[in-house]
């Protein structure tokens, strides 16, 4: 249990035994003040209890002073202020304790059960297979996994899956722009729909198929042919599809599609549900779903008078199928375009009993890619959307994600190239790395280590107590950013992690052999702040180099 747990749970128990009120989740909050005259932590739970009690703040502050004192032995003293902060002191060697405990657990540091094991599945990207993956893709792609690996360390059962959007007309259009392609790599006349698919990566697939088939598709029906060219095209597109997301650190545990929904019937059982529940109506020979009754702006068909379904009716079945496997939250992340979509499902599944707070629906918002001040849009290569592979040659895989993961999700965002491509401290990404290589560099020039020791009472310097105190937060921050399902708030850790290292380096020299005990401890400090950066790193899906040169020393 770290130190912040400790006091919220000691102050659950007081105000439960003081006021016999069970704290509802967050009612209890402990934050570090930014002023270490504040003290080590503070809490306003005197305030918060004021509505509820219709006491004064500072006479509740008052009592839970008293109780504190008796109840928390890692205290030195208390202090009430203002309105009723409660402030905290600890004692010496209390906070420095967190140190043996983050060196135990290692790789596990930051973990915790505040997810209780509530199985969520997570469903992210989901691009169609008809091109490569582009810049509006990444962003929800590294956020979706580093969501996924944060709820993980919070003790959440999270499996991740992509839903493969292969059974529209847009697969129809990618198989007729490959077999025009196609016929054209044999100086035959061919025909591009309109709304077909024109870039590279279509020529490119057409050569594949051409090189391993040879003229196999010439003389087949064209029907036949465009069918043919709809399954290799979507298997090739999706193939690399997956390679790079695997290159971009993104894995993915399920993959279901669309075209599997229909096959197995359960499009056609989810509408034959609705309709035995009374959720559907007739109107101009389409099937209508009431969605205006489940709170959607307006009802919607799910089948149209020419017997097709809408895009909306698999949507539904592939839902209603996720709960079929016992998961117990869906989250989505989807484009900012689909806003209007979230009602409209979540209507849906109200009406067929299921509870519309367990679908949580995340919205990318949109990225400009901005170079040298100008926005930049096209691949200077291909000319089209600049794509992710392109974006993780040109920068690399830790800038690509850590840039997109600094931001809300819900927040236009401008990536900077130029800033992204930049070796130095104005560089978030390298100031934070340089932060690791600098530890990792100190903890070598040690010549015997550090030794172990059950407690690291000379850690007092205000620069090693702003360190210790923010390492000790970690888990906090972890189950923080799992519930919100917010990996910014990582990277905003990890930039005063660093902040505070740097700082600490600065002042106060570490391997001094003219005081080995201190160094000893500063050492041991190093160690768990190595642990603890690495660890956060992780959850954005970005390395932990343990060794770089800044732009000026080259």
């Amino acid at each position: 249990m770290n130190i912040e747990e400790k006091i919220v749970n000691t102050l659950k128990v007081i105000v439960s035994n003081l006021y016999q009120i069970e704290p509802e989740e967050g009612l209890v909050m402990v934050e570090i003040p930014k002023e270490n005259s504040n003290g080590d932590y503070s809490t306003n739970i005197a305030m918060r209890l004021t509505k509820i009690l219709r006491r004064r703040p500072q006479e509740i502050a008052s009592e839970i002073k008293e109780e504190l004192l008796k109840r928390l032995d890692i205290v030195s003293s208390i202090d009430i202020a203002g309105p009723g902060f409660i402030n905290f002191w600890l004692k010496k060697d209390a906070m420095a304790n967190i140190i043996n405990m983050i060196i135990d657990q290692g790789d596990a540091y930051g973990s915790s059960d505040a997810g209780k094991g509530l199985k969520v599945l997570e469903e992210y990207v989901s691009a169609n297979p008809t091109g490569p993956l582009h810049c509006g893709h990444a962003r929800g792609a590294c956020w979706g996994d580093s969501v996924a690996r944060i709820m993980k360390k919070a003790g959440y059962d999270v499996t991740r899956e992509y839903y493969i959007n292969d059974a529209g007309a847009q697969i129809l259009n990618l198989g007729k722009s490959l077999l025009g392609r196609y016929r054209e790599l044999f100086g035959l006349e061919f025909t591009l729909p309109e709304d077909g698919y024109h870039g590279p990566d279509v020529i490119e697939i057409a050569k594949q198929i051409k090189e391993e088939y040879g003229d196999k598709y010439l003389n087949m029906p064209e029907e036949e042919a465009v069918a043919q060219f709809m399954d290799l095209g979507k298997k090739l597109e999706l193939d690399r599809i997956k390679n790079d997301l695997a290159y971009y650190g993104c894995e993915f545990d399920s993959w279901i599609s669309e075209k599997w929904i229909l096959s197995q019937g359960k499009v056609n059982d989810a509408v034959n549900k609705m309709k035995e529940m009374g959720l559907l109506y007739e109107n101009e020979g389409a099937l209508w779903f009431a969605s205006s009754k489940y709170g959607d702006d307006k009802d919607r068909v799910l089948v149209k008078s020419d017997g097709y379904y809408t895009y909306l009716t698999p949507d539904i079945a592939n839902h209603i199928y996720k709960f079929e496997r016992g998961y117990q939250l869906l989250v989505n992340i989807w484009g900012a375009d689909h806003h209007g979509y979230i009602p409209r499902m979540k209507a849906a599944m109200k009406a067929l009993g299921y509870d519309p707070d367990n679908l949580q629906v995340d919205l990318c918002q949109m990225v400009r890619m901005v170079e040298n001040g100008q926005e930049v849009k096209m691949s200077k290569r291909t000319g089209n959307a600049i794509t992710l592979r392109e974006l993780i040659d040109d920068i690399g895989l830790d800038c690509a994600r850590y840039f997109f993961l600094s931001k809300a999700l819900d927040t236009h965002l401008d990536f900077d190239l130029t800033l992204a491509r930049t070796q130095s401290n104005d560089n978030p990404v390298y100031y934070v790395q340089y932060a690791y290589a600098r530890i990792c560099s100190v903890l070598k020039q040690a010549e015997n280590g550090f030794e172990r020791k059950d407690s690291y009472s000379l850690l007092s310097d205000p620069k090693e107590v702003d360190l210790l105190k923010h390492i000790a937060s970690f888990t906090d921050t972890v189950a923080d950013s799992a519930i919100n399902r917010s990996p910014n708030k990582i990277c905003n850790y990890v930039q005063k992690l660093a902040t505070y290292f740097h700082s600490f380096y600065g002042a106060c020299k570490i391997n001094d052999k003219n005081n080995p005990e201190l160094s000893n401890e500063r050492l041991a400090l190093c160690e768990a702040t190595r642990i603890t950066l690495k660890n956060a790193l992780y959850l954005l899906g970005v390395s932990a180099p343990e060794v770089m040169v800044k732009e000026n020393e080259e």
